[in-house]
């Protein structure tokens, strides 16, 4: 009894359970407001609505990357690594900083000039120009939005990054409500492409005091060889946005025409369900696991770091995805309205690969830690690739349950793959390394 007393306040004690439980307090407060935002959308706009939504939301995630340059990982990477050096540190943010701005100008002009031509490919609609207008106008203060926070996570300041977090989403729950009520189905797409830029103002209140925001981190010279480290991250990021939102462009319109706009919204909101209960687990790779990975360099250590999350994570998920499908009947209940019953035939292959797609990314991580830049560009390209084909040739035999038995069968391939890939790591005894 007192082994098992000491072995549990042992493993309370671990670094990765402590960023677990603040990201979990920060998710949990996300999935909060997450599901009420999502309940009331559901009821206002329905199926029909939550599917033109999706596509906002895929386009806005490729345009948002392309703003910031896909450099955030780069400087959450750098930043861990150096942090120790305030002179390094400051070519790393002021390189940063300038990419930042010259990217999210330009393409934030192209979406003022392009708006009603992107109006009509992406929403499939003329009607809905001044939702790109506003979006270019907005997009600069996303990108640096997303810089701060990524500063942030590179120095490890995880009390305030989960408190910026907490804060954004419950602001993020009264702009949308409110933006929603009063304009429908132009409220809510809106307010997809706008809250994250009002909420700069509140990340720079909220991290006033933080020694290394002051002019001379951010005013250095622009440092050529930070620009040629960061490119790695920036194709990494690009491709990465390239990928999956588009697959799910394709994906959705392909529904939308061979099925109906009604199932899109069935798929749209599992995706939408997924991408709450997901937060956790992405949250705490991307605050805890990649300034960790980053700064190691025993293959031992690595192998250590990479099955402590399996033991830890894995049976969270597992247990927690058997829940969920239980429950399922009645996640849709209080989620979504009677209109979306359809859609419970969606979750065991939905749950199913989000088990392997999280079970893949503890590895698929080291590639973004370890700058393998090649190498991931050219899984995600492939395994994108492959999840469209199955999902058109599925979707011949079972509809839209066929684009959930793909996204599994896809993730399972993903997994072996990555077990391959780093098997070197995790077969090999290598003490000594």
């Amino acid at each position: 009894m007192v082994d098992l007393k000491s072995k549990f306040r042992s493993i309370l004690t671990l670094e990765v359970v402590k960023i677990f439980s603040y990201t979990t307090l920060s998710t949990l407060v996300k999935m909060l407001t997450g599901l009420v935002s999502v309940k009331i959308v559901a009821i206002l706009i329905g199926p029909a609505g939550i599917a033109l939504l999706g596509q906002l939301n895929n386009f806005a995630t490729i345009v948002m990357t392309l703003a910031s340059g896909g450099i955030n990982n780069g400087v959450t990477k750098y930043v861990s690594e150096y942090k120790s050096s305030d002179t390094e540190t400051s070519k790393i943010l002021s390189t940063g900083f300038k990419i930042t701005g010259f990217c999210s100008c330009v393409i934030g002009l192209l979406l003022i000039v392009f708006n009603n031509f992107l109006s009509s490919k992406v929403l499939l609609s003329s009607d809905y120009g001044y939702v790109f207008l506003i979006f270019g106008l907005a997009l600069n203060f996303y990108a640096f939005n997303s810089f701060l926070i990524s500063i942030l996570n590179g120095f490890k300041e995880f009390k305030l990054f989960v408190s910026v977090n907490i804060v954004g989403s419950i602001l993020g729950l009264i702009f949308t409500i409110t933006l929603v009520y009063f304009g429908g189905l132009k409220g809510a797409l809106v307010s997809a492409i706008s809250f994250q830029s009002v909420m700069l103002f509140v990340t720079l209140y909220m991290i006033r005091k933080v020694y290394w925001l002051n002019k001379s981190f951010f005013w250095e010279k622009f440092d050529k060889k930070w620009l040629r480290r960061y490119m790695g991250f920036s194709v990494m990021a690009l491709v990465t946005a390239a990928t999956s939102p588009i697959s799910q462009l394709v994906l959705r319109v392909r529904i939308i025409n061979e099925i109906s706009q009604i199932e899109a919204g069935w798929w749209e909101a599992i995706n939408r369900i997924s991408n709450m209960y997901l937060l956790v687990i992405t949250t705490t790779l991307s605050v805890y696991y990649l300034p960790k990975l980053s700064e190691i360099s025993s293959n031992h250590t690595l192998k250590h770091e990479l099955i402590k999350a399996y033991k830890l994570i894995t049976p969270i998920l597992l247990i927690g995805f058997i829940i969920i499908y239980l429950l399922r009947f009645t996640v849709i209940k209080v989620l979504f309205t009677s209109e979306f019953q359809g859609m419970e035939k969606l979750f065991f292959w939905q749950l199913l690969g989000d088990f392997l797609k999280i079970s893949s990314w503890l590895l698929a991580f080291l590639m973004v830690a370890k700058a393998m830049t090649k190498t991931y560009v050219i899984t995600e390209v492939v395994f994108t690739l492959i999840f469209i084909i199955l999902s058109f040739y599925f979707m011949q035999f079972n509809g839209i349950v066929g684009v959930t038995q793909a996204l599994s069968a896809t993730y399972l391939g993903y997994f072996i793959c990555m077990l391959i890939l780093f098997r070197k790591i995790l077969f090999t005894s290598n003490k000594g390394n």
